[in-house]
């Protein structure tokens, strides 16, 4: 996969040890934004019941509403767990002012809120994905609110 920010990063760092995607993030936000609000497998798996996820915060309350068909599935309920965390900060960073993805040193991505609150929405994904709770929308609610 061509991915023109990464490409150009590896080409000035050559390999060196010590920087990341934190680095990549910090130089290149946007680039960094588009690449997690990917979330192929989610959009895949939702698209399939007929639900057309737009970055909006009522597409959350539609994944919660979801039967959680997936958990069938041990094999892929992590990743898709890993995708709704990725798609609730992508919903978060488009809908709330001053929200952005923040990469911590560990490569962990985290939304940061305005107010300098940092929401693991990965873990949050995880933790919906396996049962149910909380919900998406809910995290958002308290997050915007916030």
């Amino acid at each position: 996969m061509k991915i023109p920010f990464l490409d150009n990063w590896r080409k000035r760092h050559d390999g060196a040890r010590g920087t990341g995607l934190a680095s990549v993030a910090d130089a290149d936000p946007e680039a960094v934004a588009a690449l997690l609000a990917e979330c192929d497998l989610l959009r895949v798996r939702v698209g399939e019941r007929g639900i057309q996820l737009d970055d909006s915060p009522a597409s959350l309350a539609d994944l919660d509403q979801l039967p959680p068909r997936w958990r069938d599935d041990p094999e892929e309920l992590p990743w898709l767990g890993n995708d709704a965390g990725l798609y609730l900060g992508t919903v978060l960073v488009r809908n709330v002012a001053g929200a952005h993805w923040r990469i911590r040193p560990s490569g962990q991505p985290v939304v940061r809120l305005l107010s300098g609150r940092e929401i693991d929405v990965v873990g949050a994904g995880l933790d919906w994905a396996m049962s149910g709770s909380p919900e998406l929308s809910q995290v958002y609610a308290e997050s915007a609110e916030g």
